[in-house]
């Protein structure tokens, strides 16, 4: 169970107890606090798989991080239901705060807010989505960045999507060392204060599934992902799945761990004293009829060498040996104590004071 929350927690808000399909809406944006002290790797490149039917909208990929695992995570890009018409999707962004990287969670709502100016592609070239938008409860794609190939779908358009960078680096952060510099503007801020609706119970399982598979781990594949995307949510496997491949070598910190200045997750307790038994404490080997050093220890020190003593220095006096089956010698008897002088009665001396003579 702490692993499934640390999962949703990386990836996205935590939803409620029991979401339905129209989960309530949120006050504004969240993020968790997931402080992190090293960026994660860069976008894997992939290529987005077939739409799988009319009004899925498509969600990117991005990494998470495991506060068990002390690792990123890849979470592949996948189609999903909207909980309702009229809601957009914003993705999750990391973004650079006070020496750490932070993330920022995703949310539906009625328009696509600030996600730090990361260009997950597909629509999502960092400001906005140019991938659709909902027309009287239905969605309209724009061809040019959506594969429509294998279902029918008759909502489409053709909008040619320029992405403004001068450099091509996957940067998957905002802020910090390399990241995208992308500012929030007035109108997305705006956005960020409008009702939000928590991801869908199908987002959440895609997020534990990726969780629970290791070769996602950053650590595993080194930023390089063997699936980048899919068309069903926590479906690793069969058709509809797309390979990805690392635009750049990543080479994770030599001490993950070390480098996580905080994962979201209270300091562990220390492990519990081992209880002391009631009662008195045992008694000294005096008192439990002690009866000398181990026989080992008195061989040694019977085959132990005499030291040779300095010159003028009197041999000692010998002790008898000592017999731990013999009762000790009896100590000589102390001599009887002396008479002391008793006082005497001082009497006047006959050619005392005022003597004269005769």
């Amino acid at each position: 169970m702490a692993r499934l929350h640390a999962a949703i927690a990386a990836a996205v808000v935590a939803a409620t107890a029991g979401l339905a399909a129209s989960p309530p809406p949120a006050a504004a944006q969240t993020f968790v606090s997931l402080r992190i002290g090293f960026a994660p790797p860069p976008l894997p490149v992939y290529v987005q798989p077939a739409i799988p039917g009319p009004d899925y909208i498509w969600t990117p990929g991005y990494w998470a991080w495991s506060p068990d695992d002390g690792d990123y995570y890849w979470v592949p890009g996948v189609w999903v239901r909207a909980p309702r018409p009229g809601l957009l999707w914003t993705p999750g962004w990391w973004g650079w705060s006070d020496g750490y990287y932070v993330f920022h969670s995703g949310y539906w709502g009625p328009h696509v807010g600030f996600y730090g100016g990361v260009v997950y592609g597909f629509g999502y070239d960092g400001f906005g989505f140019q991938g659709g938008y909902w027309n009287r409860g239905a969605f309209f794609y724009n061809r040019s960045v959506t594969n429509i190939t294998n279902v029918n779908v008759t909502n489409v358009y053709n909008k040619t999507v320029v992405v403004n960078r001068t450099t091509v680096n996957n940067v998957s952060y905002n802020g910090g060392p390399g990241g995208a510099a992308a500012r929030a503007t007035a109108e997305q801020r705006a956005f960020s204060q409008e009702a939000h609706v928590a991801p869908t119970p199908q987002q959440q399982q895609h997020v534990e599934a990726a969780h629970a598979t290791p070769a996602f781990f950053a650590r595993a594949n080194h930023g390089q992902p063997r699936i980048g995307a899919v068309a069903r949510p926590a479906v690793f496997n069969g058709a509809g799945m797309t390979a990805a491949h690392a635009p750049t070598p990543y080479r994770p910190p030599a001490a993950q761990g070390a480098a996580a200045a905080w994962n979201g997750r209270p300091p562990a307790a220390p492990p519990p004293r081992s209880p002391q038994p009631h009662g008195p404490p045992p008694a000294s080997p005096y008192q439990q009829g002690w009866r000398g050093p181990p026989p080992a220890e008195q061989r040694a020190m019977a085959a132990a060498p005499e030291r040779p003593r300095p010159p003028g220095l009197p041999p000692p006096q010998q002790r008898p040996a000592f017999h731990p089956d013999r009762p000790p010698p009896p100590r000589p008897e102390r001599p009887p104590p002396r008479p002391q002088p008793q006082p005497h009665e001082q009497r006047d001396h006959p050619h005392g004071e005022g003597f004269r003579g005769r």
